[in-house]
């Protein structure tokens, strides 16, 4: 599992000038590597495994899967496989809400889901998520690596915040000794690393909501 979750995608990638997909690499706090993405929605699905504190490897079409199903032989390679603090796996298919009904996808998926359930894997199937939360989500990941924010200012944060606590009082409340500049970034880590809980519901601002995370 670990060479697995450490290892490079088994599909090499291709970038050229009129592709349909958008293609790329994403550096995932979580491991602090790089995990390829080849569409805009498997983005958003590695934003969220990223943001999801239960997970601790993301690794991109991680093998390739090879059997016979009825009377074919099957070869898939899925999007992505996690895996969990408590050891649990989830194997991760991605595919735009037009193809979530196609009957040659629904095959693929239903075969899949046969083979990771003999390994004792969580199968999933992704079209999206809430749009609200993924944006949310995407914007703070702007804010997710530790080393490019003021980190000392975490513990001033965190009491400012107490049990409720609006992001502008939290910043009001430092005022007088920091700048906004360099709280903002702070609150919005803390959020993003969980240690702040936010409604992501709704677009964040200033007079969202933080609280610490029991």
């Amino acid at each position: 599992m670990d060479e697995v979750a450490g290892g490079l995608p088994v599909r090499e990638f291709r970038w050229y000038r009129g592709q349909k997909h958008y293609s790329g690499w994403y550096h995932a706090a979580t491991t602090g590597r790089l995990v390829a993405y080849e569409s805009r929605l498997e983005l958003v699905r590695i934003l969220l495994a990223d943001f999801d504190r239960t997970v601790v490897e993301i690794a991109a079409q991680p093998f390739q899967l090879t059997g016979r199903d009825g009377d074919r032989i099957r070869r898939h390679v899925p999007d992505l496989f996690l895996v969990h603090a408590d050891g649990l796996v989830t194997v991760v298919d991605v595919k735009a809400p037009s193809r979530m009904k196609d009957s040659k996808v629904i095959s693929q998926f239903e075969w899949t889901r046969r083979l990771c359930s003999r390994r004792g894997w969580a199968y999933e199937t992704w079209s999206g998520a809430e749009a609200a939360v993924v944006e949310n989500v995407r914007f703070l990941a702007g804010y997710r690596r530790r080393e490019l924010v003021e980190m000392p200012l975490a513990a001033r944060v965190l009491e400012a915040a107490g049990d409720g606590a609006m992001i502008g009082a939290v910043e009001s409340a430092l005022a007088r000794q920091y700048l906004v500049g360099a709280v903002r970034p702070v609150v919005l880590h803390l959020v993003w690393s969980g240690t702040l809980v936010a409604d992501l519901n709704v677009p964040l601002s200033r007079a969202t909501r933080v609280r610490v995370a029991s």
